[in-house]
């Protein structure tokens, strides 16, 4: 019994050292650890890499386009939710129009309004529209849209050509409204272990109430309010 027992403890032994073997030469060949998939190769990657940066228009591709060929694809791509002018048709977002009113109870956030940067636009509609068709406008394409958007904003002029090197150019009206520091303090702390202090000698010295972080509500008609 005990020599049969033996021969088995072998045989597993001697498996287990092959099939780590097997798995060294494996990885140093240069196969997947698991056996399947392969490394993304720079194409792969770069169909993926396509964020545009906001403030300097990083990322932004080569390409151009003009306001009155916006206009063009704006009405065949664009218009039926968000109207020949931006205006909105529906429930769908109005892309124009708004000024004035981030502060009002009923604020209208919109291109020209809100937005901070016109790269971000570019970006946007370069990854998300049109929303029946994504990624089925060409780069030329989304910087048309783009002028267009931007013009009937009152933003830039009708002879605009937006590409890489002009969008980051542009002012946008609420540009120097955004608060891009963070005003409330570091709360990252190493948790404590030993010697702790007494939780009832902890006291809150600061808030984020009163520094404009959060509105207390979206509108006359919220029930819900800060203290």
């Amino acid at each position: 019994m005990s020599s049969l027992a033996d021969r088995r403890l072998r045989i597993v032994l001697a498996l287990a050292l092959a099939s780590c073997g097997f798995v060294v030469v494996a990885q140093a060949g240069g196969a997947a650890p698991f056996g399947y998939g392969k490394a993304a190769s720079p194409a792969e990657i770069a169909g993926w890499n396509i964020d545009v940066r906001g403030a300097d228009g990083a990322g932004l591709p080569p390409g151009q386009g003009n306001v009155n060929h916006g206009a063009e694809v704006f009405a065949e791509a664009c218009a039926a939710c968000h109207g020949t002018f931006g205006e909105g048709e529906g429930r769908y977002p109005k892309l124009m129009g708004g000024d004035g009113t981030l502060t009002a109870d009923r604020p209208e956030p919109s291109v020209g309004s809100y937005w901070p940067y016109a790269p971000t636009l570019w970006d946007y509609i370069n990854r998300a529209m049109p929303f029946s068709a994504p990624h089925s406008l060409s780069a030329d394409d989304v910087y048309a849209v783009t002028a267009y958007i931007l013009n009937f904003n009152n933003i830039v002029s009708s002879d605009f050509v937006a590409d890489r090197n002009t969008l980051p150019k542009v002012k946008m009206p609420n540009r120097d409204h955004f608060t891009w520091k963070d005003p409330r303090p570091d709360t990252a702390a190493v948790a404590c272990m030993k010697d702790c202090a007494d939780p009832n000698s902890v006291k809150i010295i600061s808030t984020a109430d009163g520094k404009d972080l959060t509105p207390r509500t979206t509108g006359p008609l919220d029930k819900m309010r800060g203290k």
